[in-house]
């Protein structure tokens, strides 16, 4: 057998799965895993030229896929005004008067400031007023998003350009706050903040490729090898990513196993479905000529519980701070009529697409499940009419394909009425975990408990029991609305509680995963319901992996999240190597004799 390019020895290792017994090595050879199995075995794949890494008890698994994650979007406004490390009121005001004062005004666009990343729970009522804004920047327009994309803060010179006043209705698919008399009070939601997206500086195709790429080497370094772009389209700001994503997959720069979820507008309408579904097949082939796959599409069912969006089966028990009395049981918002949805959900799965739906309320959750089941009815023992990966010049290829290769799945997934717990294994339909949410924080106590109650709020994130009742689990970090770190998720997959919030009760505990579950989902789980080749630690796969910081089987529970990832690795080429991580960066990593 010929010598392997590397070996990585002496460590424990988990194959996508669960931990592997008796195996402490693994060889890469030819960008796949060559072998797994003992030191011994594996002792005699060493050559002169083999780089060998001694794991010292470290875990190496298969790198994280992040089934759920905005990456142009988080490197876009890295590159901006970027509020998403930051802790505080102050210290975001800081941060955007300095950042209005190191980018003076260009001439053409107005003095935009934008950017994003400030967090409900630092402002009281969990939406701040565009006073604050206009006292640190009150001569240019000021943009920005929220954590979670689903509001925007702006200024008085952002609503004076917009002709956003108090006699401006809300849309249909948003709202606009208010204060005294009516008069907009600087945070727009949903769909509101398309009324001064159009105003905004562009995002070139140039930034859009810079910030994917920005975002590629954070990524990285957190052990993300492949992810799923969750909106491919003009949203929020933003324009479609496709193009970007095909020009980096086409140069070799996009080196991590990329994949992006095409996305449904909320003006859809029944008679517009077939157009839709017919565009969508013209991109999906047009991406993958390309080498980006574009299987996913995208539909937001409906919002977030914070800004009274999401939707809920019974009423909020009463409005947020920031609402006005009008706004007494609501119970959210379906951004498509339900007819609509299901009509898109049976075409869309009938073209062969996997539905990626973000569900937060527990209205939400059972509407998204009777629209796929609809679609499974409606399409019994058919994937579909075409075989996307063989599609050439709009050409649609027949292909017979089971159901189950249809990989539907929701995102986020909060509140779940107990009776459709099960509904998710009967419909094979993937929980697309965010599993860092799932904690006890100031948003969660002080935003959006008071709106659900305590019944409402123990079906929260009820994950141990998804997977008891036979759901599949996937995870991701929906970055930039939260970290991109794997570790800190899977801590509180595991613990119910924050590693921030170390003094908040957990959870519901008792739906807390166990470590192989939540770090099979995040590895194994997430890379096959985004169709990768990666996710997966055995002999012939991809060497797309992961080495980290310890063995976190052997660890306390509250220490999961002092895990970090010290190299990682796609198709054997190394694309992290941690500073002053055992074996040092790859060119100078030991070399052993045979």
């Amino acid at each position: 057998m010929p010598h392997a390019e590397w070996v990585f020895h002496s460590g424990a290792v988990f194959d996508g799965r669960r931990l592997v017994r008796g195996a402490s090595a693994v060889a890469v050879s030819g960008g796949r895993v060559s072998a797994v199995g003992s030191d011994s075995e594996l002792r005699a794949l060493a050559g002169p030229a083999t780089q060998t890494v001694d794991l010292a008890g470290r875990l190496i698994s298969p790198g994280f896929t992040d089934a759920h994650v905005h990456a142009a979007y988080a490197g876009v406004e890295r590159l901006g005004c970027d509020l998403a490390e930051l802790s505080g009121a102050q210290s975001c005001l800081d941060r955007i008067a300095e950042y209005a004062a190191l980018t003076p005004a260009p001439g053409n666009d107005a003095g935009w400031v934008t950017g994003g990343g400030w967090y409900k729970g630092d402002f009281p009522g969990g939406y701040p007023d565009r006073a604050l804004l206009d006292a640190v920047v009150p001569d240019r327009p000021v943009y920005l998003i929220n954590r979670d994309h689903h509001s925007a803060w702006v200024n008085s010179r952002a609503l004076e350009l917009a002709g956003i006043d108090a006699s401006t209705p809300d849309p249909a698919d948003g709202r606009i706050e208010r204060g005294s008399g009516g008069h907009p009070s600087g945070i727009l939601h949903e769909g509101a903040m398309d009324l001064m997206t159009r105003l905004l500086p562009p995002v070139t195709a140039e930034l859009l490729e810079a910030g994917i790429l920005h975002a590629q080497e954070h990524l990285f370094s957190v052990g993300v090898t492949g992810w799923q772009e969750a909106i491919l389209g003009s949203y929020g700001g933003y324009p479609d990513a496709s193009a970007a994503y095909r020009s980096l997959s086409r140069s070799g720069k996009l080196k991590a196993r990329a994949a992006g979820a095409l996305w449904v507008p909320r003006d859809t309408t029944v008679d517009s479905v077939p157009d839709l579904v017919e565009s969508f097949r013209n991109r999906r082939a047009e991406n993958v000529a390309a080498g980006f796959s574009t299987r996913s599409a995208k539909i937001m069912v409906d919002g977030v519980p914070e800004n009274l969006t999401a939707a809920m089966l019974d009423p909020y028990l009463k409005p947020c701070a920031c609402a006005g009395p009008e706004s007494a049981g609501e119970r959210g918002l379906l951004y498509l009529p339900p007819e609509v949805l299901q009509a898109a959900a049976v075409a869309l799965d009938a073209a062969g697409f996997d539905l990626h739906l973000h569900v937060i309320g527990d209205r939400a959750v059972r509407t998204g499940l009777d629209a796929i089941a609809a679609a499974r009815a409606a399409n019994p023992g058919f994937a579909g009419r075409e075989h996307p990966d063989r599609q050439h010049a709009g050409r649609h290829q027949m292909d017979k394909r089971h159901h189950m290769d249809r990989r539907h799945h929701m995102a986020h997934l909060q509140i779940i009425h107990p009776g459709d717990v099960a509904r998710f294994a009967a419909l094979e339909v993937t929980v697309n975990a965010q599993a860092l949410w799932a904690c006890n924080d100031d948003q969660m106590r002080d935003l959006t408990v008071p709106l659900l109650g305590a019944e409402r709020a123990a079906w929260q994130y009820p994950f141990a029991d998804l997977e008891a009742a036979g759901a599949s689990l996937a995870m991701g970090s929906d970055w930039p609305v939260s970290s991109p770190d794997p570790w800190q998720a899977i801590h509180v997959a595991v613990n119910r509680a924050h590693p921030d919030h170390p003094g908040a009760p957990a959870l519901q505990p008792e739906q807390a995963l166990t470590l192989q579950s939540a770090l099979a989902a995040y590895t194994g789980g997430s890379a096959w319901l985004n169709r990768s080749a990666g996710g997966s630690l055995v002999s012939g796969a991809p060497a797309d992996l992961a080495v980290h910081s310890a063995n976190p089987f052997g660890l306390p529970a509250p220490g999961l999240s002092a895990v970090r990832v010290d190299l990682a690795m796609v198709a054997g080429e190394p694309v992290f190597v941690r500073d002053g991580a055992a074996g040092g960066t790859p060119a100078r990593l030991q070399r052993t004799s045979a």
